[in-house]
């Protein structure tokens, strides 16, 4: 999906999501809530920002964006994964802070906060779109669990168990039969996440596609392969009882031998707010260490 500049109606009302255990966070979150207040404009706080601020009143959070007009996350990448659950198919942009190092979706800098929320009001941002995928887990003939990734569905051996046997199939044609310690499929956004790590490219995240990238497969040369988000994905679990599928590295449940996962293009998508100086391949430079001219 496109970056791009789009009207947002009138920020009233913002939600506000923290990570936990971040030292300088106390400081921000107060900051920033006098700062909202001085401009009248409402706030709704997970618990951790709320303690933050010294324990005022908070929502669960899937609960915060309710009557949001805009999402702010403080943390990380993985603070952002968890926020885009609740929010995925509602029109609330998120603006993600990053209060350590540098991250691939949370490129705005704590000194940037201020000057990048101003723009923001005045509907001068930057937003870049973000597809998600579905993901099915069927079990004889039932379908019985549904999940919305933004980076990406693993499917792992669990502790100690060898590795797994998994057939992959796009679109009902066979693909491979992948012995290995798992399976990732990506999204674009997912491309700088888990499947780097295990030898995936990177996606351009407005590239309409998904990775398939095994993780120490037996074989080796089986080897990440990209496919057209409008394809269809299905993962049959051959092996014992000790796989376990994740969902953005952050929930899933154990799969059993028979269970099939279906991954499909979802029709939701996320807005992040991006950095006008902070393009794609700026983040790649400096989280990669890839250098300048």
């Amino acid at each position: 999906m496109h970056n791009q500049k789009n009207p947002m109606k009138k920020i009233e009302t913002v939600g506000i999501m923290s990570k936990p255990k971040i030292a300088e966070a106390r400081e921000i979150v107060c900051g920033l809530l006098e700062w909202l207040e001085k401009r009248g404009i409402q706030y709704r706080c997970d618990q951790q920002t709320a303690e933050y601020a010294g324990d005022r009143p908070y929502f669960p959070r899937e609960e915060v964006p309710e009557g949001a007009d805009l999402i702010i996350v403080l943390g990380g990448d993985g603070t952002l994964l968890s926020g885009a659950r609740f929010v995925a198919g509602r029109n609330i942009p998120l603006f993600a802070v990053n209060l350590g190092h540098l991250g691939f979706l949370t490129a705005i800098r704590v000194e940037e906060l201020y000057p990048e929320l101003e723009r923001a009001l005045r509907g001068e941002h930057r937003i870049g779109r973000r597809r998600m995928v579905d993901c099915e887990v069927v079990r004889d003939g039932e379908i019985i669990g549904c999940y919305s990734a933004l980076n990406d569905v693993v499917i792992t051996k669990s502790e100690l168990a060898r590795m797994i046997d998994l057939d992959a199939h796009v679109d009902n044609h066979f693909v491979a039969a992948y012995k290995a310690d798992g399976l990732i499929i990506s999204t674009p956004t997912g491309s700088t996440a888990y499947s780097l790590s295990a030898g995936g490219p990177v996606i351009f995240p407005s590239v309409s596609a998904f990775c398939i990238t095994p993780i120490c497969p037996h074989m080796l040369t089986n080897r990440p392969v990209i496919v057209p988000d409008s394809s269809v994905i299905q993962i049959l679990n051959h092996g014992e009882d000790r796989t376990y599928l994740t969902i953005d590295g952050q929930v899933g449940e154990p799969l059993r031998k028979g269970d099939r996962i279906v991954c499909r293009s979802s029709p939701k998508t996320i807005q992040l707010i991006r950095p006008p100086k902070m393009l794609f391949f700026d983040v790649l430079r400096e989280k990669l260490k890839w250098g300048e001219r």
